[in-house]
């Protein structure tokens, strides 16, 4: 698989690089919806969250604990959104697993 956030993983794109471990990449978002708006994910190539297997979910959970600290070192842990699009239906278009950090501001309901 040689998607958008591949390249970006293996530095052959350039990206704002938030949080980067052996594990994990964090990186602000090119078209943000927020003034914070970071993507966070596991630099193991994972297509979509129904695609997590049961060996993947140590990672997943480290994927969360660096939310949960990004959240913090962003100002915005009294109020955020976390989530992830699985599938074409709900609106993915990159096909490597990755979560939307978004806060800075009053969020609206999600439709």
């Amino acid at each position: 698989m040689s998607t958008i956030f591949a390249k970006i993983i293996r530095k052959e794109l350039p990206a704002t690089i938030v949080f980067e471990n052996e594990r994990i990449l964090a990186i602000e978002d090119l078209h943000p919806v927020a003034p914070v708006h970071i993507l966070i994910m596991p630099k193991k190539e994972i297509p979509d969250f129904q695609s997590i297997t049961s060996e993947d979910w140590p990672l997943i959970q480290e994927v969360f604990s660096v939310a949960q600290g990004l959240a913090k070192k962003y100002h915005i842990e009294e109020g955020y959104r976390f989530l992830t699009n699985n599938g074409e239906g709900a609106g993915q278009t990159i096909f490597h697993l990755h979560f939307h950090l978004i806060g800075g501001r009053r969020l609206s309901l999600l439709a």
